[in-house]
């Protein structure tokens, strides 16, 4: 049965009464004007049964519209209501990251829409009007979502966030100049809402000072030496440069390339022997022998010798190495108490025999280097008589001692040219 059939009057003389209501309540939200109508009874004669059946009817209608009243105000008021649910519902535009869409909402504020839209936003997003304003019919919302981005800007890395769609518009919201500059990927790649890694680097003004020359640069280059090899120099050997190789070049920068030459220079210097004094008791107080010769070491140092631009800069010592360890000299000392004279040679006349072979002179020797001393004992007539070591070393005392000695076994004639001195 459609909703259009009966006419009220005619519903009310189908259904009856309780069923004339249900149905104008069922047709209520769609036709606010169909509430029941009473029908009005045809009047008939004067007599008194037209009378008791005019009352008769009368008090049914009387009783049918008590019957009816309260179901014509529920009519009344659910019109009301239909109004009023048209009233709340609003029509808005409501675009999520560049996709819009046109729909219908009973929500009060941007809040109760994005929330009954299932649009989630997070502490980076921009949402416009802002949450919690109150909503309009033809009103525009817009949601667009924060892109996190791992930018490096001329060296210095940091995380930021935007809302752009691109590289080129997130660089230009974030106000990161572009004009000449290298960018890690194409300008107009789109971001996802996962983000991305981006390397910028701007263009920057430096200028390269280099064989007495200034070159000046404009370079989006990422270290120091990309640098200079744009403004055509060439680091060679030790070569280097003011500001690190491998650092980032700034704006304004002034970079000074470093001529070096290097060559390295060895040293070689003595290490000094020690002594070593013993005491020997076969010896006479006072004589010493040197029973091993003291022998240096040596020690060798190598250094780096360089020139920065032509300049001679301090030698840097680079490493140190001893070649020979020093052997120390090692002499016995006498503690034998020594005997007067010797019998027979003491009156004689020594004095004059060492003048005579030597000038007087304990540590002389022949220029043969055969004989020393005061008396020119040879080693094997010094050693013979119980001398130590070399003649010349000994003492005046001893030398003496074993010249008595030797004139008591051969006489004067031990000194061929200088023992008739003996006699004066």
């Amino acid at each position: 049965m459609s909703r259009t059939q009966f006419e009220p009057a005619e519903a009310y003389e189908y259904f009856g009464p309780a069923e004339a209501y249900e149905y104008y309540e069922y047709l209520a939200p769609y036709d606010v004007h169909s509430a029941p109508t009473l029908p009005v009874l045809p009047r008939q004669g004067d007599g008194r049964a037209e009378r008791r059946r005019r009352a008769r009817d009368a008090g049914r209608a009387d009783t049918s519209l008590r019957r009816l009243l309260p179901r014509a105000l529920v009519v009344a008021f659910l019109a009301g209501g239909t109004t009023a649910f048209v009233a709340k519902d609003k029509a808005v535009e409501l675009t999520v990251d560049g996709t819009p869409r046109t729909l219908h909402t009973f929500a009060d504020d941007v809040t109760e829409l994005l929330a009954e839209q299932g649009v989630q936003v997070g502490a980076h997003d921009v949402i416009a009007p802002a949450p919690g304003t109150p909503l309009t019919s033809g009103e525009d919302v817009t949601v667009r979502y924060g892109r996190p981005v791992l930018l490096t800007l001329d060296g210095h890395r940091r995380q930021v966030w935007t809302t752009a769609a691109t590289v080129r518009g997130a660089l230009r919201q974030l106000g990161v100049r572009t004009q000449g500059a290298y960018l890690s990927t194409e300008p107009s790649r789109r971001i996802g809402r996962e983000g991305l890694a981006l390397v910028v680097r701007t263009e920057r003004v430096v200028t390269v000072l280099a064989d007495g020359r200034a070159r000046t640069v404009r370079t989006n280059a990422a270290t120091v030496r990309e640098v200079v090899e744009e403004a055509g120099v060439t680091l060679r050997g030790e070569d280097t440069t003011s500001a690190p190789a491998s650092g980032f070049p700034r704006d304004g920068q002034t970079v000074t390339v470093l001529r070096i030459t290097g060559s390295q220079e060895v040293r070689e210097d003595p290490i000094p022997f020690d002594e070593r004094r013993t005491e020997d008791a076969t010896l006479f107080r006072g004589a010493e022998v040197v029973q091993q010769a003291g022998r240096p070491g040596l020690r060798r140092t190598t250094y780096a010798l360089r020139t920065v631009n032509g300049v001679r800069q301090k030698p840097r010592r680079l490493r140190t190495e001893v070649v020979r360890e020093p052997t120390p000299r090692i002499v016995r000392v006498g503690t034998r108490p020594r005997p007067v004279s010797v019998h027979g040679a003491d009156h004689l006349n020594w004095q004059g025999l060492a003048a005579c072979e030597s000038g007087g002179r304990a540590d002389a020797v022949d220029p043969s280097g055969t004989y020393g001393g005061l008396y020119q004992f040879d080693a094997a007539t010094w050693h013979d008589l119980g001398g130590e070591g070399r003649p010349e070393d000994a003492s005046a005392a001893e030398q003496t001692y074993r010249a008595q000695k030797l004139y008591v076994r051969s006489g004067a004639a031990a000194w061929p040219h200088c023992g008739a001195r003996l006699r004066e």
